[in-house]
């Protein structure tokens, strides 16, 4: 199954237990991209959410269109 990253973060935040706050201050970001992030908001810093995935030994990294095959 494929997740957006919305899906993803939500679910691993409550694997590990914890409240959106709290996982936010163990992220080191604002509640509010916490928030952003697993609402889908589609105007997010990329930074703060690598420090968000990175809790998770992941990263995202700009990728250009016409490398995504289809």
């Amino acid at each position: 199954m494929m997740f957006g990253l919305a899906e993803f973060v939500r679910q691993k935040r409550k694997e590990v237990n914890l409240t959106q706050e709290e996982f936010a201050d163990r992220a080191g970001v604002a509640l509010t991209v916490v928030r952003k992030i697993e609402q889908g908001k589609e105007n997010l810093n990329l930074e703060k959410v690598n420090q968000v995935l990175k809790m998770f030994g992941h990263t995202l990294a700009p990728v250009n269109i016409k490398e995504i095959s289809v």
